[in-house]
């Protein structure tokens, strides 16, 4: 009886969760399942800003975004700055009329919105009708996915020609985009490529909030 127990309280821990990491850094099993951080928690290292790059600042180990129309590009060492195919995941925390967005296959630009990739929106509160975790203006959700003022984990996953979305394991946006899509002027450059990640500053009343901002490369 005694060896029965023991065998399972044994299987027991072995399906345990594992213990999370501390915000900003990579448990040994998310180490070893290739994601890497983006986002050290401490300074904007690896990023670059556009036109009004006083709108990003890191506090308390969360990247603030709070200001002026901007864009925070990725431009670190992981895989060169250059996506195709990943898993990107943030944590996100939005303010009452916050409205901001994470650009997936874009570049970076001196100013205005990216002419280039995705856009995934953050929105709970904005007088905008495109909600959270929806590909802006391509497949919207027009439903606020998370409430102002908590924490929520928003991950995006493009493979092939395929993006999902999911706001703390929810399906939000399931879109396969289709052969020579049809576009407006002012997103022809939104289509499936590869390129970097962009963070938005949207406007002066829109304040939000990142951390755990990590990917991994799929093949």
């Amino acid at each position: 009886m005694k060896r029965t127990l023991a065998n399972l309280l044994v299987a027991a821990l072995a399906l345990a969760p594992l213990a999370a990491a501390e915000h900003n850094t990579l448990t040994a099993a998310e180490k070893s399942a290739g994601w890497q951080l983006l986002f050290d928690g401490k300074s904007l290292d690896g990023w670059r800003s556009s036109e009004n790059p006083n709108v990003f600042s890191v506090q308390d180990g969360n990247l603030v975004v709070f200001g002026k129309r901007s864009h925070l590009f990725y431009t670190g060492p992981v895989a060169n700055a250059n996506f195709r195919n990943f898993e990107l995941q943030l944590d996100v925390v939005t303010f009452p009329k916050a409205n901001s967005g994470v650009y997936f296959h874009t570049e970076y630009q001196e100013s205005g919105w990216p002419l280039k990739g995705y856009e995934v929106q953050v929105n709970n509160t904005h007088k905008d009708v495109k909600k959270g975790a929806g590909l802006y203006a391509i497949q919207d959700n027009l439903q606020a996915p998370a409430k102002d003022g908590e924490w929520y984990t928003m991950k995006i996953r493009v493979e092939g020609k395929r993006v999902q979305t999911w706001v703390n394991g929810r399906p939000i946006v399931d879109y396969t985009e289709e052969p020579n899509p049809e576009r407006p002027p002012n997103m022809a450059g939104r289509l499936i490529s590869s390129g970097t990640f962009a963070i938005q500053g949207h406007d002066p009343e829109s304040k939000v909030m990142f951390r755990n901002i990590k990917v991994r490369v799929l093949p």
